[in-house]
């Protein structure tokens, strides 16, 4: 059930995907969807997955465990679907008493569904084949120039790592809990809303324990290792890049610029929500 949840996992590796530099990986996911919130049309779509699967491909990651990624969210994909198809005027498929199916509901609930699960995907791929450590210096080097402003690009980094990092630490925790309370006679899925509120106790009292604890013991080790903060900091691996990188980052600029390309030439308009 938790366990399912794959957000935030790294998965080691030695592919072409895990071996680019972090900052172009970064950089190229937020080309890859602002590619993805222009593409308003099948054809735009197709390109996007069929790159998409590619570069999964690439990187080794087992293909099941990318689904896994979206199964999380399914629910709302499944609730976007439902809505756009039952209430987008056009030309009516079927008629279920107040309920009317329309040939354009169907196009943007598919694309739409579509868009959410590459957004997903994308980033997924992300942390699948970028360590946290990796992660937390290439976001780090990303934010340097914001420090003539005085924004705290490493306290920054590192926060946004850690919090990623345990997220898979605190399902497994959850996950941990719920069977725990269950063999004591804890029933997490009967009843009406309230009751199941009220069921929650047993396990977010012994959660936010655990996650607090967590967080001191972290605390207490970072201390021990004399951290400070990126002040005059060294690291053993520095980032550089390289003519993989290069090549990477062209063509991603070449997606982008087909997909920008087709939205001007063939136009329309996707609708948010």
């Amino acid at each position: 059930m938790l366990t399912d949840i794959t957000l935030g996992q790294y998965f080691p590796g030695n592919s072409p995907v895990h071996q680019l530099d972090p900052r172009t990986k970064i950089i190229a996911v937020l080309l890859i969807i602002s590619a993805v919130l222009l593409a308003t049309n099948y054809l735009a779509y197709s390109l996007i997955l069929l790159f998409v699967l590619g570069v999964t491909w690439l990187s080794s990651i087992p293909f099941i465990m990318v689904a896994k990624s979206v199964k999380p969210l399914w629910m709302i994909i499944l609730l976007t679907l439902i809505i756009h198809f039952f209430s987008t005027p056009g030309v009516t498929i079927v008629s279920l008493g107040p309920l009317t199916l329309t040939q354009e509901g169907v196009r943007q609930g598919t694309l739409m569904a579509a868009r959410l699960v590459l957004l997903i995907v994308v980033s997924s791929l992300l942390t699948f084949t970028t360590s946290p450590i990796a992660l937390t210096d290439a976001i780090e080097r990303l934010l340097k120039p914001f420090q003539k402003i005085g924004l705290p690009a490493h306290e920054l980094a590192m926060m946004m790592t850690i919090a990623l990092r345990f997220i898979p630490t605190l399902l497994d925790e959850t996950d941990r809990i719920m069977k725990a309370q269950a063999s004591r006679g804890a029933d997490f899925t009967s009843g009406n809303i309230i009751k199941r509120s009220k069921n929650m106790i047993p396990l977010l009292v012994p959660l936010f324990v655990s996650a607090f604890r967590r967080a001191d013991e972290l605390a207490t080790a970072m201390e021990a290792r004399c951290y400070r903060g990126g002040e005059k900091r060294t690291r053993m691996r520095e980032l550089a890049f390289s003519g993989r990188d290069m090549a990477a980052f062209t063509l991603v600029l070449a997606l982008f610029g087909i997909l920008v390309t087709l939205r001007l030439l063939l136009g329309g308009a996707l609708p948010v929500g």
